[in-house]
């Protein structure tokens, strides 16, 4: 009797066999699937790295340009360069009370230079943080639950015929 109970719930040998592929098959999918997600991540990654060093070297050159470009102004704006292009154009120097000013009709002067008021600081009257924003959990427990409103009594109303 015992030898038939066993046999009855043994399973054959080649169900066993499909259920150890199946777990190895299984196993290897999420493997697979693992190791896939991590490639794909790592490319990404590596990408992203290769187009932070390309913008890095975009920087680095604009920076040069920049201060190429600062030099050639401070060279072209220096005292002895300005000196030098005014003999080149034959200009001299001119007293300003030597002068002789012209005026022109319709010319508008320029208006005065409007400049921005002082920086000042503000006092703020009001709270920056709402107070709804600063009470506790138990606070409004208290007062939506606790406290909460009894209801009115119902007032009788005659009616007159």
């Amino acid at each position: 009797m015992n030898t038939n109970f066993v046999q009855a719930y043994k399973q054959a040998p080649w169900r066993t066999q499909l259920q150890w592929i199946g777990f190895f098959l299984v196993a290897l999918v999420s493997i697979a699937a693992v190791a896939g997600v991590y490639l794909s991540v790592s490319g990404r990654a590596a990408a992203t790295g290769r187009r932070i060093q390309n913008l890095e070297s975009d920087i680095h050159t604009l920076q040069l340009e920049i201060n190429d470009l600062s030099t050639q102004l401070a060279q072209a704006s220096s005292a002895r360069t300005l000196y030098d292009r005014l003999k080149e154009d034959e200009m001299v120097s001119l007293d300003p009370r030597l002068a002789l000013y012209i005026e022109v009709p319709g010319y508008q002067p320029r208006s005065a230079v409007v400049m921005a008021p002082p920086p000042n600081v503000e006092s703020i009257t009001s709270p920056s943080i709402r107070p709804e924003y600063t009470a506790s959990l138990w606070d409004w427990l208290k007062s939506k639950v606790w406290n909460a409103p009894t209801a009115a009594t119902p007032q009788t109303l005659e009616v007159n015929q």
